[in-house]
């Protein structure tokens, strides 16, 4: 890690996730330098299937260290983002205890030995901090409430935690966080403050045509040419949901496992379930005519 820490330029660290098969432009590549460099978060944004996800798993990889996620989701609170007691087994302890003293359990000593690692459930955010050197991906940060934001941006400002029963967790070092937003609310500017930012684009043609060949060995150089374009064409409609890189690796191998050589209407029209995902997007995109080679 610390190797890989002292990268000396982005063009490093895009040589770096390019051996991965994670395909960076300079500014991806850039942004992921300074947030190593600095050890500050950085937050992603973007439409779905852009690569937000997938630059953490990649950086995780180039890095050789463990990927810890945290999946946010409306609702998500502290407990379980960072720890939890095992009640259960805590409870099964203390019937030992009381067991074996025979009924005479010194009950200070009893409360003290709940409370040690052996009954603490460590959530993403806690096992981060124990276990940096990592990346913690905070996925779709945009889910969860105002009141996780808020709680978030502590644990990041101090990269420290204090368990009341257990005393302070604090990092060896700041692991590497990525944390992503499909923006479907706006994430709030102390967080913003707090992270380096990047926004990501859906990719132009010629670099999608090569991450479908990266990511699918074999697949024919024309086959992937003709998937990028009808999907690249497919974004600038209005869609509910526009297909990212994954439905384009979808579609692509979708068409492989038939044993497709050439996008032409029929086959495209019948495999639309492997890129688009309503039933009005695909009438809209049969009705355009976008599926013709």
């Amino acid at each position: 890690m610390d190797g890989a820490l002292d990268m000396k330029s982005p063009a490093e660290v895009a040589t770096a996730l390019d051996e991965t098969g994670y395909l960076p432009d300079e500014g991806i590549a850039t942004a992921a330098f300074l947030a190593m460099r600095m050890r500050r978060p950085l937050l992603c944004e973007g439409e779905p299937g852009t690569g937000k996800t997938a630059l953490a798993q990649a950086l995780a990889t180039a890095l050789g260290v463990d990927l810890i996620r945290l999946q946010c989701h409306e609702g998500i609170d502290a407990a379980q983002a960072l720890y939890d007691w095992d009640f259960p087994r805590q409870l099964l302890h203390l019937r030992t205890l009381e067991a074996a003293s025979g009924g005479e359990m010194d009950a200070d000593a009893a409360e003290s030995s709940l409370y040690t690692p052996r009954f603490l459930l460590a959530r993403p955010l806690l096992r981060a901090l124990q276990e940096s050197p990592c990346v913690l991906l905070v996925d779709e940060i945009d889910r969860a409430d105002d009141e996780f934001e808020a709680f978030l941006l502590e644990v990041l400002s101090e990269y420290a935690v204090t368990i009341p029963e257990f005393g302070v967790v604090r990092a060896p070092e700041p692991p590497i966080v990525i944390l992503t937003s499909n923006r479907t609310r706006e994430v709030h500017d102390a967080l913003k403050r707090r992270c380096l930012y990047h926004w990501l684009e859906h990719p132009d043609l010629e670099r999608e045509v090569a991450i479908l060949r990266r990511r699918l060995p074999g697949l024919e150089a024309r086959l992937a040419e003709q998937v990028a374009a009808a999907v690249q064409r497919m974004r600038q409609m209005e869609l509910l949901k526009p297909p990212g890189v994954a439905e384009a690796l979808d579609w692509a191998q979708a068409l492989q496992a038939l044993d497709q050589n050439e996008l032409d209407t029929e086959i495209a029209a019948s495999t639309l379930g492997a890129v688009l995902k309503y039933r009005e997007d695909a009438e809209r995109v049969r009705a355009a005519g976008i599926v013709a080679p």
